[in-house]
């Protein structure tokens, strides 16, 4: 579905990244991953899944760096002539109350989870224009669309790509083009887990129970979404089926905000 079409996934050194890295490798498309994770082994688990002759690259941009967003999309059509679909995935977390919240800590969470989408879609969207295809999908959060406690700069981040999708959505609503975001719910990603380690060691209890906690919470399904279910929408977003879904926030959240 894919094949000849290259896409550039931020964030995509593990979790829901290397996932979507993986299942748009297994459509034919030539992958860029960008991340701080073991560089090596992410390109080696998406060249595992390439098909057609499809490539694997890497850029390192800093996500909190405007020049190095657009250094890397450059590099990307520099390499294979095209950024032809654009994920936005990047992410960091920080839990406190908002007045004890570190001022750095949410210009860095603002930084990389809103402000580099906006740069890299800025920088990505003329040459989609250009070549008639273009398929944008930022990774949100069942965050952009309902509140938790001590999560303040992660909610305004993840309600700021949701409008930010929607505007550009609206932008490019007469163009080949679609821009749509995806909310997972709870997903085991190395930032859930921490929070999963955090909770087994504040209350003394197993790690299974914390994670059954931490579900029962929020999540009526009790199961975590997995990044291979996230992947499977971002397919399905880039495929002619999905031509007319634009400036949707699709949540994939085990009844989340079903509530």
């Amino acid at each position: 579905m894919l094949n000849g079409k290259t896409a550039l996934i931020t964030g995509s050194t593990s979790g829901i990244g290397l996932g979507i890295a993986q299942a748009l490798a297994a459509q034919g498309a030539h992958v860029m991953l960008n991340g701080f994770g073991d560089v090596e082994a992410a390109k080696a688990e998406v060249a595992k899944f390439s098909t057609g002759g499809a490539r694997v690259s890497y850029h390192g941009a800093d996500m909190s760096k405007p020049a190095e967003i657009e250094a890397m999309i450059r590099a990307c059509e520099e390499e294979f002539g095209a950024v032809d679909v654009l994920v936005n995935n990047a992410g960091i977390q920080h839990v406190a109350p908002v007045e004890e919240f570190p001022v750095e800590r949410w210009d860095a969470i603002i930084a990389i989870n809103l402000s580099s989408a906006f740069h890299a879609i800025r920088v990505a969207l003329p040459g989609m224009k250009q070549r008639g295809f273009g398929r944008i999908l930022n990774v949100a959060s069942v965050h952009g669309l309902v509140a938790s406690a001590q999560k303040s700069a992660y909610v305004a981040a993840k309600h700021g790509i949701i409008g930010l999708t929607k505007a550009v959505a609206l932008e490019t609503a007469t163009t080949p083009v679609t821009v749509n975001a995806i909310c997972p719910g709870w997903v085991l990603t190395p930032l859930v887990q921490k929070q999963v380690d955090a909770r087994a060691q504040a209350q003394q209890i197993s790690n299974d129970e914390a994670k059954k906690q931490l579900l029962a919470e929020k999540q009526p399904s009790l199961q975590f979404t997995t990044p291979e279910e996230l992947a499977g929408l971002a397919v399905f977003l880039c495929s002619p089926a999905a031509a007319n879904i634009r400036g949707a926030a699709i949540n994939v959240d085990g009844g989340w905000v079903a509530q």
